[in-house]
């Protein structure tokens, strides 16, 4: 369950950590799931995504769009990881909030035409480092509580 919502856009560690957590799965076991499962997708979205995007937009107007509204979501972002290359998709990966994360930063990443040789590394540290937070945050607020 775990391995499967890291693999969401969206939900990705967010979701997944906590949700291991409350299940009452042994912590590492969650972490390597939702750390897993986040990176799984990564690969395949950088080499084929843009492939996918033009064989949508061929299909019908509507799918067009979405695609549309996908890539201006992730225009809007690249700036930052642009002007800091590694570190900017790093950090854009890593900071556990609503659109940022490994699919939007796996995203950017073919948007600017990043190698996947450039661009995994980055993310897959970015994914390292959300998940410590997340990871601190759930385990903080289970203390709480």
């Amino acid at each position: 369950m775990t391995f499967l919502i890291a693999m969401v856009p969206v939900l990705e560690l967010r979701a997944a950590i906590p949700a291991g957590v409350i299940a009452g799965l042994d912590l590492p076991m969650v972490l390597a799931a939702a750390i897993t499962g986040n990176l799984l997708p990564i690969p395949f979205i950088i080499v084929f995504i843009r492939k996918i995007f033009k064989w949508m937009q061929s299909k019908n107007p509507r799918l067009a769009n979405i695609v549309a509204k996908i890539e201006a979501k992730a225009d809007k972002k690249k700036d930052k990881v642009l002007k800091y290359e590694f570190w900017g998709l790093m950090f854009f990966v890593a900071v556990p909030l609503p659109g940022t994360g490994a699919w939007t930063g796996a995203l950017i990443a073919a948007m600017l035409d990043m190698q996947l040789k450039r661009a995994f590394p980055a993310i897959a540290a970015g994914v390292l480092a959300a998940a410590a937070i997340v990871t601190a945050a759930t385990c903080g607020v289970a203390a709480l509580v």
